[in-house]
Parts: C-alpha cells; sequence; structure tokens
C-alpha cells in the first residue's frame, strides 16, 4: 500500500494565526482603550462673578491622561474663550511613559478682563477633551457652572458728620451701606478696622478706628465697602486731620542691662534660641519678637466683644509720673554706634515700686502671661476692638476671662520683658492698633468723638 506523502505547511499560514490573533487584541484595545472621561471641578473663589473674580478649574484624567482642555464662558449669545490648553496623553497602545493625570487652570474672570460683560448670570463652560484610539474618537466631556454676575458695589453713605482725627489718634464713624454688603469698615493705610451694625437697624453701621501714628494724609483714611462678589467701594470722611510729628529719642544699651533682660526673654520664649553673642540677641527681640507681639495683638483684637463694655473717661495710673509718652522714634545705641531704630508706641507711667495697677476701665480680661518685649503682660478687651495694654508687670493678679471694673487692681508695676527699670508700660489698642490714651483719659473728647455720634445714629 503506498503511503501519502506528508503534506508541507506554507510559511503565511504559519502567520496567519499569530497575525490574526495581533489583530484582535489591536481591535479590542483599540476599540476599549479610550481615555475615561475626565473629572472637571470649576472652583470660583467668591459665589458669582465680579470685576475680577478668580476661577480654578482643575482636570484630572488618570488612566492616560489629559488630552485638550478649553475653557469660556457664556452670557446670551455671546462666548468669550478664557483658555485653552494641549496635553500628550499617553498612546492607546502604551502602557508606560509620562503623561498629565491632572492639569489646573487659574484663571480670573469678569468684567476687567471682558468689558463687555453684563450684569446678570454667565455660564464658565469647560470641555475637556478625551484621549482617542484609532478606532474611537470620543465626544468631549462637557462641564458648566452657572453664576450671577455683580458688577456693582453695594452703596455707602455717610451719616456722622462732622469727622475728625488725629495722627496716632481715634475716632467713630458712622454710615449706612446698602444690600449685598458682606464686609465693611474704616481702611486707614494698610490698617483694616470692621465696622459693626447699630442695634435695630442692620444698614445702619459705625466702625471704631484708629489712624496710625505714622500716616500722614488724611486721604489714606476710608470708609470702604464690599458685597460677596469683592465689588468694593471707599470714600474719604474725615473733615479735619491734625498731623503729629514723631518725637525722637535714644536709648544707651550696655552689657549690664543685655544681661539682665536678655536671658530673662529667652527663658520665657521658648522659640528664641540663644546665640552666645548678647547683642545679636537683644536685636532679634528688639526687631523681631516685637514684630510678632504686634502681630498677635491685631489677632487677640479680632476676637473683641461686639458689645461696649467700659463705660465714662479711661483713667490714668494714679499718682504716675510720664517717663515716656505715644509714639516717641528711638535711636538704640550701642557703644556709641547706632545699632536700632524702634518706635515706642505707649506712655511709660512711674510710680513707686510694685505699685498696684488699675484697670482703666471696665472690660474682660483676654490675655495675662508673660508676653515677649513686655514681660508679665495683662491686655483687657472693651469691646468693639478696643483693648486696654498693661505691660512690665513683676505681678499679675488677675486671669483670662475675668471681668474687671474700672480701678480694680490688674497686677504690679515692675520690670520684666524690656523695661529698663520699675514703671508700667500703657497703651490702647484699636484692633491691635496702638492708639494715643491722652484723647481716651479725657471724658469730654470721649462724648463728642465717640459716645455722640453713637448715640445721634441709635436715636435717627
Amino acid at each position: 500500500m503506498l503511503s501519502r506523502p506528508a503534506q508541507r505547511t506554507s510559511p503565511f499560514r504559519r502567520l496567519l494565526l499569530p497575525l490574526l490573533v495581533l489583530a484582535a487584541i489591536a481591535v479590542i484595545i483599540g476599540w476599549a482603550r479610550v481615555g475615561a472621561p475626565p473629572q472637571v471641578e470649576i472652583t470660583p473663589e467668591k459665589p458669582g462673578l465680579g470685576v475680577a473674580t478668580p476661577v480654578q478649574v482643575t482636570v484630572q484624567a488618570p488612566g492616560r491622561g489629559v488630552s485638550t482642555v478649553a475653557v469660556e464662558l457664556v452670557q446670551g449669545e455671546s462666548t468669550w474663550p478664557l483658555a485653552e490648553i494641549e496635553a500628550k496623553p499617553r498612546p492607546w497602545w502604551r502602557f508606560w511613559g509620562e503623561y498629565t493625570p491632572e492639569k489646573t487652570l487659574d484663571l480670573t474672570v469678569g468684567r476687567q478682563q471682558l468689558p463687555e460683560l453684563r450684569e446678570g448670570e454667565a455660564t464658565i463652560r469647560v470641555i475637556a477633551g478625551r484621549a482617542p484610539t484609532w478606532l474611537r474618537h470620543p465626544a468631549p466631556v462637557v462641564t458648566e457652572k452657572t453664576l450671577p454676575v455683580r458688577l456693582r458695589p453695594p452703596s455707602l453713605d455717610l451719616v456722622s458728620t462732622p469727622n475728625y482725627a488725629d495722627q496716632g489718634g481715634s475716632g467713630l464713624v458712622v454710615y449706612r451701606v446698602g444690600e449685598g454688603a458682606v464686609r465693611d469698615g474704616v481702611r486707614a493705610g494698610d490698617r483694616w478696622f470692621s465696622g459693626y451694625p447699630v442695634p435695630g437697624d442692620e444698614a445702619l453701621h459705625f466702625a471704631l478706628f484708629g489712624v496710625p501714628y505714622d500716616l500722614e494724609e488724611a486721604a489714606k483714611v476710608v470708609l470702604e465697602v464690599e458685597d460677596e462678589v469683592g465689588n468694593r467701594a471707599d470714600r474719604p470722611f474725615l473733615d479735619a486731620f491734625k498731623v503729629h510729628p514723631l518725637k525722637h529719642d535714644t536709648i544707651r544699651l550696655d552689657d549690664a542691662f543685655l544681661g539682665r533682660v536678655v536671658p530673662a526673654i529667652q527663658a520665657e520664649t521658648p522659640d528664641l534660641v540663644p546665640s552666645g553673642d548678647l547683642l545679636a540677641d537683644y536685636l532679634k527681640i528688639n526687631g523681631d519678637l516685637r514684630a510678632a507681639n504686634a502681630a498677635e495683638l491685631v489677632k487677640l483684637g479680632e476676637s473683641s466683644a461686639h458689645e461696649l463694655l467700659w463705660h465714662g473717661a479711661f483713667e490714668q495710673m494714679p499718682n504716675s509720673q510720664v517717663m515716656s509718652t505715644f509714639a516717641d522714634r528711638r535711636t538704640y545705641v550701642y557703644q556709641d554706634r547706632d545699632v536700632d531704630h524702634q518706635d515706642h508706641l505707649g506712655f511709660d507711667l512711674a510710680s513707686v515700686r510694685a505699685a498696684p495697677v488699675p484697670a482703666s476701665n471696665a472690660g474682660v480680661v483676654v490675655l495675662a502671661r508673660y508676653f515677649g518685649i513686655y514681660g508679665r503682660t495683662v491686655v483687657v478687651d472693651h469691646g468693639y476692638g478696643l483693648m486696654s495694654l498693661y505691660a512690665h508687670l513683676s505681678r499679675i493678679e488677675v486671669t483670662d476671662g475675668q471681668k474687671v471694673d474700672r480701678g480694680e487692681v490688674l497686677g504690679r508695676s515692675g520690670q520684666t520683658g524690656l523695661a529698663g527699670g520699675d514703671h508700667l508700660h500703657f497703651t490702647l489698642l484699636i484692633h491691635g492698633l496702638p492708639v494715643n490714651p491722652v484723647e481716651w483719659w479725657d471724658g469730654r473728647w470721649i462724648e463728642r468723638r465717640i459716645l455722640g455720634p453713637l448715640q445721634t445714629a441709635e436715636n435717627s
């Protein structure tokens, strides 16, 4: 019986099956491996669009990465492009390599960028492309956020008049704010003094304010109001402004003084690390720690009670002699050379050693501890941002949260902190800004400048 010869498989037929398998895989990947729908977040900084509103757009595409992103603003029949980017996603056939999983765009949207924008509503639209394959080109993801457009600030009308203030002094102004106001008060240079509603009339507000001791221009003291989308209006309101040139003083430093005050303050202030150089450490205390204490007093002013806790004139420490007045510009001299310049913002009042230190008016103790350059210190809150500070005490006799009456003893005078001898450093603060206490020691000034305008507003 004759046997049949063996059939020989051609090379093409041997490759056919693997090619078919590869083709099937390519089709499957080409169909299935399009980029996942991007996740888009539109986050405006304000609850609406104003003159210039920051808006953050975040696009996440963790699979193959961000492809294209276009951002536009739509209002009625108008469409304005805001941003456009094109990233390079990972190729559909590659499972490795660089790609962009997330892209964040920080935009500013408003009338300032788009003069044609009108009040009403507008829509931020984000068109985020999906990474394609050779077989599929999916539609982009479109995300929208509609926001109100507000371009006019709230109204601001002055009520109290006339209004006076001195450089380094205080005042109270009454005004009326329009609908939509969320923040109002007085701006004096770079200082802010919050306004408060007059009881019984939410639109009628008042602000207790101070003028920085180094501000010499009345035009920089203005009423200011702002709405929730950042539209802002301001207006000057002072009818008269008196400038007081700074006084100058010289403080002479010696090793005995540095050796007494520097280690004592460092021991009470854990963040201060001795360098081994007493003068260098003193200058750090006199500069950096002084600034940190000032910033903490501003922060403390934010927690002031929204009510008047005081009554009548504030009282100077009894039987005290004024050793240094408010707003002296001091030059510090060591071994016959100028080493520092700082401003002394309070009154130094001297009596007998360890003299009783009474509260200058009624209030609530909000700080009673060792406090940097001031040594042992008490701060009393009198409401609406007004506080009194008593520094360099040898002993503190009150605690945080304690209510005190005018004349109640807070502690004893001393020479803690940067004091050169036993005395009381006293000052008044409005939202953390030191102001001249002399005005507040005058009952007639208080009636004319503080209580009079406020009572007139309450009765209007």
